[in-house]
C-alpha cells in the first residue's frame, strides 16, 4: 500500500507542476506565434484550430524533468542504469520532435524534418540505447513471460530496439490528430507501464522507473486540461515522438515489448490504417479509407471529434485493463 501511495503522490505532483508550467508555456508560445500548420486536406474541418500553438509537449517534458531532478535531489528516487536509459530516450526524442516542430513553425507549413533525417536521428538514438542496454548487463533476449520463453538474438536485438522505438514513436505521432486523443491514450499507457514496472523486481531501479511513469502520467493529466476539445495547445512532434519512444523504452526495459501492441492498440490501429491505405492505393489506385489515419476518416464520415476521442479512449482503456490482467495476474 505504501508503494501505491507513493505512485499516487507522484502522479498528483506531476499534475500540479504540469498545470503551473502550462500557465507559463501557453502564453509564451502564443506570443511567439508558434502555431500549428494544418494539412490542406483538413483546413475546412479544422478551421477553428488555426492559430492554436504547438510545441505543447514542452509542458509535460519540462514538468517531468523538474520533478525527476527534485526527487533525485531529495533521495526519493535514485539514478539507476535503467532510469538513465528511460530518461535518455525521453529527452533524445523530445529533441528530435522539437527540431521538427521548430522547422514547421519557421516555414509556416507541415514540412519539418524529412523522413530520412528523422530516421537517421532515430537510428543514432537506438544505437546509444543498445549500447547503454548492454552496459547494464541486460541480455539481448526476446522474452515471453507467461510461457517462460527466452531467445537470445544477439546483435539483432539492436535492430529490434530500433524497430520498437521508431514504431512506437511514429504510432503516437500519427494518432496525435484530434484534441486530447494521443494525450489521453498515453496517460492510460503510462499508468499501465508504471504498474507493470512494479512487477519487474529483477530489474535494477524498477521502483524508480515506476514512479517516473506515474509522474509522466500526472503531467499528461495536467496537459489534457488544456489539450482536450477545444484545445488551447497541441503537443506537436515534440510531445508525440517523446511519449511514443518512452513507452517503447519501458516495454523494452520491462520485457513487455509484445504486450506494448495491446497496451497501445489504438496506436496500432491508426498505424495499420495508414499502411493498408498505402498498400491498397499502390495495388488499385483507389483509396480504401476516405483519409488516414483512421480518425480522420471517421471525421469525414460525420462523426463528432469529441465522440471519436471518447470511443478511442474507451478502447485504449479496455486494452489496458486486459494488459494488466495478462502482465500482472497471468
Amino acid at each position: 500500500m505504501l508503494i501505491m501511495t507513493k505512485m499516487v503522490m507522484a502522479m498528483m505532483i506531476g499534475f500540479i507542476i504540469s498545470l503551473l508550467v502550462s500557465l507559463l508555456i501557453i502564453p509564451f508560445l502564443s506570443k511567439m506565434k508558434a502555431n500549428q500548420s494544418e494539412s490542406i486536406y483538413l483546413r475546412e474541418a479544422h478551421k477553428s484550430k488555426e492559430g492554436t500553438p504547438t510545441l505543447g509537449g514542452l509542458i509535460f517534458i519540462i514538468a517531468t524533468l523538474i520533478i525527476v531532478f527534485i526527487f533525485l535531489y531529495l533521495g526519493k528516487i535514485h539514478m539507476s542504469h535503467t532510469l538513465a536509459i528511460i530518461l535518455f530516450t525521453f529527452f533524445a526524442y523530445a529533441i528530435i520532435g522539437m527540431i521538427d516542430d521548430l522547422l514547421i513553425v519557421k516555414r509556416h507549413n507541415n514540412k519539418g524534418l524529412s523522413r530520412t533525417q528523422k530516421l537517421i536521428m532515430q537510428i543514432v538514438v537506438a544505437i546509444i540505447f543498445f549500447y547503454l542496454f548492454l552496459k547494464g548487463d541486460n541480455e539481448p533476449l526476446l522474452w515471453v513471460h507467461s510461457l517462460n520463453f527466452k531467445l537470445d538474438i544477439g546483435f539483432w536485438y539492436g535492430f529490434f530496439i530500433l524497430f520498437v522505438l521508431v514504431a512506437s514513436s511514429n504510432a503516437v505521432n500519427l494518432t496525435d490528430g484530434l484534441d486530447g486523443l494521443a494525450g489521453g491514450l498515453c496517460f492510460i499507457a503510462f499508468l499501465v507501464f508504471g504498474i507493470l514496472s512494479l512487477r519487474a523486481d529483477w530489474l535494477e531501479g524498477y521502483i524508480d522507473i515506476a514512479i517516473v511513469a506515474f509522474v509522466i502520467a500526472g503531467t499528461l493529466l495536467g496537459f489534457l486540461i488544456f489539450n482536450t476539445h477545444p484545445a488551447k495547445i497541441f503537443m506537436g512532434d515534440t510531445g508525440s515522438l517523446c511519449l511514443g519512444a518512452t513507452l517503447g523504452a519501458y516495454a523494452i526495459m520491462t520485457r513487455h515489448e509484445l504486450l506494448l501492441a495491446l497496451i497501445g492498440i489504438v496506436f496500432v490501429i491508426e498505424t495499420l490504417s495508414c499502411m493498408i491505405q498505402i498498400g491498397y492505393y499502390k495495388m488499385t489506385k483507389k483509396r480504401l479509407f476516405l483519409m488516414t489515419p483512421i480518425h480522420h476518416s471517421l471525421e469525414k464520415r460525420g462523426f463528432c471529434e469529441s465522440d471519436i476521442v471518447k470511443i478511442f479512449w474507451t478502447l485504449g482503456l479496455m486494452a489496458a485493463m486486459l494488459s494488466l490482467v495478462y502482465g500482472v495476474w497471468l
